[in-house]
């Protein structure tokens, strides 16, 4: 087949046609000729359909019916021989008979002929398509010509995609035709058949050629003929497309300058009075569609301008500059002329929110340019712009209600339906969106703020950053609501929508807010209306409902900030009657009180609604839930307030008949949907009064505190946020609810700890089991598997406080049925403690999934709780827990019925063991050692002795330091054994402070020795107690009968007590061994002193019942500083009771007692909560900042660790050295050093609590910082492979840290060291701590 017949070349004509058309969307889509190329060359490989197209299936029988016979010759050629099997050697057969194929004769015959077909095929076809633009031109002409005005219709939108037009490739000859054609001085017609052509031409083709620069001539001069612009931006638009930046900034430059001289040459007039301008008129029909291209691209180019040098960006804002300028120099050079349209407010009413002005600020790359150029070239767009921005707003004010209405709200509609016609207002107000939005973005940045001051006409001085400020809140007062009740309308263009907008960003930015917001003129502009209205004076507001409202919104997020809190609370920055300045809190808070008790008169009744108030709630709110600012609303009473509403509110809502199904929704409906959203209102933010300690008192004293707490479970379960302005869920607020007994309470009749409960043990025994198992569950190798950390710390949180403990375990027996159905979940924490921690039969062992785990969970849980002394006494005296572990640790040996067998090593037993010696040994970090939870390597796993009965080894005991008697400090020796006083009292305690600051600073240990700190204590606390102006509750007058004492009962929590501290005392060697008749004498003067002391209460708290709940701590450690002198004891104790030192550090002393008001009694919440923990709190916010920060990210809250450490005075966290000197500095310096030394200790943790936040573990670190112990069956396993190979193996699990400092003791910390930063603190905050120290007696008025 040498050659293709006539026919043959029709059929591959058709053929051909055939294939484009199918694959005519991808090559329209190639930005270039070189592309189509490609695409058409790897066809095969991209097109699925390749080989089903009739133009391939033609060139494969043509293909076969050439080279068929070429191909079998070959191949019998190399195989006669056997050369090639088939087989290994199939490719290379194959490879070899093409190789031969290719180089006969028969292939390149058949190429040529086909080439030179091809090429004919292809000739016909481009003469037939242009033969057929040649026509539909001239059919087209004809139809142009047939209508009047009508001769060249709007082709040019932006929606029409360059590429979805079929066009042919061009020749250069071809170009340079058409460039001649374009010519000016050239007939209309030639030139827009010109512009027809060059628009069906690949762009990149045209904008390549070497005539480009007399085109691109062309073409600009095209644009301003109206005849011939639609086409121009057709190809222009196609360009924008399809074309790198190097080639398009030219272009979009010479479009600029295009429309820059448009308005030069037109100077069309702007609108006035009721005249209006259409845009379908022609001239501004132009400009407004090359203006709209332009504003498409400058959308469009910042995803790709990086990629390219920063002169091709550069040439594109500049362009965009100096056109959007051009109106400035006109207004400057003549300002008594008429005023013309200008290219501002075409573009503003294009892009109104000018989102290609924030497109461009967004990235580093091009904000830089930006800006400099704003600074050095064309800083009369800022000018414009906030001057437009002043003259909107001074309008305003002279505006009828009207003519503002149909300024803004036309333009807000203008969107939702095609409009012509706009009023020379609309365009004012379209120019003043898009000047507030440039505004607004430039405010943001630091280089942006950094353009202001600016001079504008006018005004004598320039206006800065905060004016421009002021002049949005002044424009927010104007416009304060949509003006349309229309459910459709949209508010997104209002001038208070916009303020708002601009505000918000600020305040969210730290650095912009300072700058912006927190300054005098704004926060008086600011609070300027609400002055007004507290002073019974007009506010000049237009509604003033809405306005307030808005007001409200920017203040809450202001003081949500530090910076604005502080602001707000230490700042005088507010004048109000006869030229008195006052802080803003107070303005804020008195005015709430005002709208909650509805007493505004210049309001009127329906101006103060639920919102408004609610809004300025919620103001107070973001003051109030922080301690400091707490301290400054407190004296308002603002909880009482509030509660008084939610009560009056709840009442109403009751009284209002439940709706009928099927009944029209009336008025009583609605009332009472608006009657539930308001007493949400007031329960959520009489809620968030619990975010502090003293919160939470004033909580409690409203009465609400239950139903505030269920209604935060109901939003914690939803998983919903606080509020706006909380980064935070609840966690927080919960763990500081459940620090108190009533918070606790509340918490269980929510249903919280049940639901706590049923989640843990859904995640810890029953798992995914409904979810299809693809693939087995890993072994978890953990002793608390990540899947019930969660959990884990929600107890802990919970749990913490022994007072949580009592209120939820007290009285409380374990089931220990016969028998558990697998079915059966606990619900309470006495349901939990007997499934996980003690689980002494084999019921419990069989009704768990998981034992080991389980199991596991339960006694790293049970170590937690028994960090609380107190806790653990409970438990112990309720549930034998030492006895039950003890037991648990006999039945773990390898031969059971013999006393010779061994411990079993595996994870339950050394986690026994080590609860077992923790709540065994009493002492500080130097003073015991706490096995490790985790296998070690070495020939023995686990070194530490285990143990099943009393008493421990002694491994597990440390030396005592040593106390050095010699070296004891003559001149404090001196002081002390003086008979003589000075005249005037409080000189006397001013020379033993200095002597006892002088002492632990320069010489920390020369008061350890016993009879010194016994000999200082008796005599600072006597000399105070003898002095009417130190005694702060009546002196003790106590004489109890010896008969009567020794007859009154000691509870079996004080027992074990007793029994804990004469067990510390004897490690200490400082008891006789006779010393438990003196230590149980001395507990039943105590109880019986403080039972005189106290109220009788008629609380249902377990807490408030009969005794203080837990053991007396302080009189523990006063026994032992006194070395078992019971008598000197009692005296010191008695006289430290009329001091107010002893509120704080003896809790037992202020337990109920009958120096604070019955309702504070009765609460259940210790004053070392809600005071001293509270301003723990405060300091450390304002000292340790990073402490504190740590502490809310993590859900836990310094005040539950201080309540800890404090209720029992130090034990196993301190040495007894350190202890002591707790115990005298407070009472020596002054109670607010316990406030001072909590600081101090958290201020000496920050790294390592620092640390622990980065991991996610603070809590862990702040309980019980244990390693990981290995899963039981491999432990057992290790062991006994040990014993069998007489070498170790050991297996070595992944450490992760799962327990807390509570837990851990406190290394490394001597108040001596930290003696000078307590004493810079008291410098700074004794006027405040104190002086709220001895409120104690009245804490919540």
């Amino acid at each position: 087949m040498s050659q293709l017949s006539v026919e043959d070349e029709v059929e591959l004509q058709s053929l051909l046609k055939q294939l484009l058309r199918s694959i005519n969307d991808r090559i329209s889509g190639a930005p270039s000729t070189e592309c189509a190329e490609e695409i058409l060359l790897h066809l095969e490989e991209t097109d699925k359909n390749f080989h089903n197209y009739e133009f391939v299936k033609y060139l494969r029988q043509y293909v076969e019916s050439s080279l068929g016979t070429v191909v079998e010759e070959e191949t019998k050629s190399l195989t006669k021989d056997g050369q090639h099997a088939i087989g290994s050697g199939h490719d290379t057969l194959i490879h070899a008979v093409t190789r031969r194929t290719r180089d006969s004769d028969e292939y390149q015959q058949m190429m040529q002929t086909l080439k030179n077909t091809m090429i004919l095929v292809v000739e016909s076809l481009i003469n037939k398509f242009e033969e057929d633009q040649l026509r539909k031109e001239e059919m087209h002409r004809e139809k142009q010509h047939s209508q009047s005005n009508s001769h060249y219709s709007d082709n040019c939108s932006d929606s029409d995609s360059s590429f979805n037009q079929s066009y042919a490739f061009i020749r250069q000859e071809h170009l340079q035709a058409l460039a001649e054609k374009l010519d000016s001085s050239r007939p209309k017609e030639v030139r827009w058949e010109a512009l027809q052509a060059l628009c069906c031409a690949p762009p990149s083709d045209v904008l390549s050629c070497e005539s480009w620069s007399s085109l691109g001539r062309n073409l600009c001069t095209a644009l301003t003929d109206l005849d011939l612009s639609d086409n121009v931006l057709q190809f222009i638009a196609k360009s924008f497309s399809s074309s790198p930046l190097n080639v398009t900034r030219e272009i979009y430059t010479s479009l600029a300058k295009s429309v820059e001289s448009s308005f030069q040459s037109h100077k069309l007039s702007f609108p006035t009075g009721s005249s209006a301008i259409d845009v379908n008129r022609p001239e501004i029909s132009r400009l407004l569609k090359q203006i709209r291209l332009m504003n498409d691209f400058q959308k469009e180019v910042t995803t790709f301008w990086i990629r390219h040098p920063e002169k091709y960006m550069e040439e594109v804002i500049e362009s965009t500059f100096s056109l959007l300028s051009l109106h400035h120099e006109h207004a400057s050079a003549s300002p008594g002329t008429e005023k013309a349209l200008e290219p501002i407010h075409l573009l503003a009413l294009l892009d109104i929110k000018a989102t290609w002005f924030k497109k461009w600020m967004h990235g580093y790359y091009s904000r830089t340019v930006v800006l400099r150029l704003l600074e050095r070239k064309y800083k009369s767009l800022m000018v414009a712009a906030l001057q437009q921005c002043i003259h909107y707003g001074e309008s305003c004010e002279s505006f009828t209600d009207e003519t503002v209405d149909t300024g803004s709200a036309e333009v807000q509609n203008s969107g939702s339906a095609q409009r012509s016609v706009y009023t020379g207002k609309e365009l004012e107000y379209a120019f003043f969106v898009h000047s507030l939005c440039v505004l607004g973005k430039l405010l943001i940045y630091a280089n942006g703020r950094k353009l202001f001051p600016i001079k504008v006409r006018k005004r004598k001085d320039p206006v800065t950053v905060t004016d421009l400020v002021v002049i949005l809140i002044s424009i927010m007062y104007q416009h304060p609501e949509p003006l349309h009740n229309d459910p459709s309308h949209t508010d997104s263009l209002s001038p208070s929508g916009l303020a708002m907008e601009v505000l918000w960003k600020l305040c969210e930015r730290t650095e912009c807010a300072a700058e912006c917001l927190y300054q005098t003129p704004v926060i008086e502009t600011l609070l300027a209306p609400v002055i007004a209205l507290l002073t019974e004076q007009q506010a000049k507001l237009k509604s003033p409902a809405a306005t307030l409202t808005l007001i409200a919104d920017v203040l809450a997020r202001i003081a949500n900030t530090d910076r604005g809190l502080s602001l707000f609370l230490y700042e005088k920055n507010l004048v109000v009657a006869h030229s008195e300045r006052t802080f803003a809190a107070h303005v804020i808070v008195q005015f709430t009180l005002r709208l909650l008790d509805k007493e505004l008169s210049s309001l009127s009744e329906s101006d103060m609604s639920d919102m408004l108030c609610g809004a300025f709630i919620f103001v107070c709110r973001q003051i109030y839930n922080t301690c400091e600012g707490l301290q400054v609303l407190r004296p308002y009473g603002l909880h009482k307030a509030v509660a008084a509403a939610w009560k009056k509110t709840s009442s109403l809502s009751e009284r209002v008949p439940t709706p009928v199904p099927g009944a029209a929704a009336g008025k009583s409906t609605n009332d009472l949907q608006n009657m539930l959203i308001w007493e949400e209102t007031l329960l959520d933010s009489l809620l968030n009064f619990a975010a502090t300690p003293k919160g939470l008192l004033l909580l409690q004293q409203t009465g609400a505190i239950n139903e505030c707490v269920s209604y935060m479970f109901s939003r914690f379960t939803k998983k919903l946020q606080v509020s706006r302005c909380e980064k935070f869920g609840y966690g927080v607020m919960v763990t500081q609810v459940a620090a108190t007994a009533p918070g606790v309470v509340a918490l269980h009749s929510s249903g919280f700890v049940q639901a706590l409960v049923v989640e843990l043990w859904y995640v810890l025994e029953c798992g995914s089991e409904d979810v299809r198992v693809v693939r087995p569950r890993p072994t978890p190798m953990d002793p608390i598997d990540r899947s019930c950390l969660k959990s884990f710390l929600s107890l802990v949180n919970l749990l913490s406080s022994s007072q949580s403990v009592w209120e939820l375990l007290g009285r409380q027996p374990l089931a220990n049925k016969s028998e558990y159905t697998l079915r059966e979940m606990p619900t309470s924490i006495p349901d939990l403690i007997d499934r996980l921690i003690a689980v002494n039969s084999d019921a419990k062992i069989n009704s768990l999934f998981h034992y080991e785990q389980s199991h596991t969970f339960g006694l790293r849980l049970l170590s937690v709780l028994c960090c609380n002394l107190d806790s653990f006494l409970l438990l112990e005296s309720q549930y034998n827990i030492c006895s039950m572990l003890l037991q648990s640790q006999r039945e773990n040996v390898t031969e059971l019925d013999t006393n010779k067998g061994e411990f079993i090593i595996d994870g339950l037993s050394v986690e026994r063991n080590h609860v077992l010696v923790r709540v065994s040994v009493v002492g500080g970090p130097s003073e015991r050692t706490l096995p490790p939870r985790a296998l070690q390597e070495g020939e023995d796993p686990y070194p530490w002795p285990m143990f099943s009965s009393y008493p421990l080894p002694q491994c597990y005991t440390l030396e005592p330091p040593k106390i050095h008697h010699n070296s004891q400090d003559s001149e404090l020796i001196a002081f002390l054994a003086s008979p003589k006083e000075p005249t005037n009292q409080e000189d006397w305690m001013d020379i033993c402070r200095r002597h006892y600051c002088r002492v632990m600073t320069s010489k920390p240990n020369s008061i350890l020795n016993g009879n010194v700190l016994a000999d200082l204590l008796e005599k600072v606390v006597a000399h105070l107690s003898n002095s009417s102006t130190e005694c702060f509750f009546s002196p003790a007058q106590y004489k109890a009968e010896e008969k009567s004492v020794k007859s009154a009962a000691i509870s079996s929590v004080e027992q074990l007590g007793i029994n804990t501290c004469l067990r510390y005392g004897s490690f200490l060697k400082l008891l006789k061994e006779d010393a438990v008749n003196d230590l149980t004498l001395l507990m039943k003067h105590v109880k019986i002193f403080l039972s005189t002391q106290r109220v009788k209460t008629a609380s249902e708290l377990i807490t408030q019942q009969d005794v203080y709940p837990g053991h007396d701590w302080l009189a523990s450690t006063v026994f032992l500083i006194m070395a078992g002198d019971m008598e000197r004891s009692l005296s010191l104790l008695l006289n430290l009771s009329s001091q107010l030192t002893s509120a704080f550090i003896w809790p037992a002393r202020i337990h109920a007692s009958v120096h604070v008001p019955l309702e504070v009694a009765e609460s259940g919440i210790p004053p070392v909560y809600w005071c001293t923990a509270h301003y723990v709190e405060m300091l450390l916010k304002a000292e340790v900042p990073l402490v504190h920060s740590a502490f809310r990210i993590s859900g836990f809250t310094p005040s539950q660790t201080c309540l800890h450490w404090l209720t029992q005075c130090f034990w196993n966290y301190l040495d007894w050295t350190e202890i002591c000197h707790y115990v005298s500095t407070c009472v020596v310096m002054g109670p607010d050093y316990q406030v001072y030394m909590c600081v101090a200790i958290f201020k000496h943790l920050q790294p390592d609590i620092l640390q622990q936040t980065q991991s996610q573990e603070l809590q862990v670190f702040l309980k019980e910082f244990a390693s990981s112990a290995a899963y039981p069956v491999l432990m057992v396993a290790c062991h006994a492979l040990s014993k069998i190979k007489g070498a170790p193996v050991v297996f070595v699990p992944t450490i992760i840290p799962l327990g807390y400092a509570e837990e851990e003791p406190i290394q490394g910390f001597k108040v001596s060291s930290y003696l000078e930063f307590m004493e810079g603190l008291e410098h700074r905050y004794r006027s405040i701590v104190l002086s709220d120290m001895k409120t104690i007696c009245n804490p919540v008025e």
